[in-house]
């Protein structure tokens, strides 16, 4: 796959399922005209009869990630669709990245085509809570995915096992950790007080 022009300015935003990384993504997109792109709502997006789309479910059901090389190809080709249409101007956009890279082989894979400004860390100490807001979610998002328990102990054990120590691995100076058990206008105002400098 070959470079974009230049390497797209973003901003990872990391947390476990639940804690509201896309909420958080539209809601900074529409306060600072950045781009928030959901890696899920990609995969999710893709047809179930289509051939990349049967290997995304057939994953999807079992609560596990997708093949690293095939996460990254999805992703390079529906960025480069975002940019040829218009929808997203890398010049003047932060790129505000919700789910992906998961492992260290897809951060190293984005490395060479993404400049990471900032990590935005969403953590939340209530399990509780994060439970109760992906029933909801599952009920008025239709997500099937979060209303199997057995699905959510897993991708809970992903997170912990995976993306967090992927965290350790950024320079400590670029990350920031922020207290999701909040409501998600103070996640928000803390968020943009942390990324002030950036966002403006």
């Amino acid at each position: 796959m070959e470079q974009f022009e230049e390497k797209l300015q973003s901003v990872l935003i990391f947390g476990a399922p639940g804690s509201g990384k896309g909420t958080q993504g539209k809601f900074l997109s529409s306060v600072g005209n950045h781009f928030h792109l959901s890696s899920g709502a990609i995969f999710r997006e893709l047809s179930p009869d289509s051939p990349i789309g049967k290997i995304y479910h057939k994953y999807a059901e079992k609560g596990e990630l997708l093949p690293d090389d095939i996460t990254i190809e999805i992703w390079y080709h529906h960025m480069l669709e975002l940019i040829t249409t218009g929808r997203y101007f890398p010049k003047n956009q932060l790129l505000l990245l919700d789910g992906i890279p998961r492992t260290s082989k897809q951060a190293k894979s984005l490395n060479q085509y993404i400049e990471v400004k900032k990590i935005v860390v969403l953590e939340n100490k209530q399990k509780d809570l994060f439970l109760q807001r992906l029933k909801k979610r599952a009920l008025t998002e239709k997500r099937c995915d979060d209303g199997d328990k057995k699905i959510l102990r897993r991708r809970m054990q992903i997170y912990e096992q995976e993306i967090v120590p992927l965290i350790q691995c950024y320079p400590q100076e670029l990350i920031i950790y922020i207290n999701a058990d909040q409501r998600p206008l103070e996640v928000l105002k803390d968020i943009l007080i942390a990324m002030s400098d950036l966002l403006s």
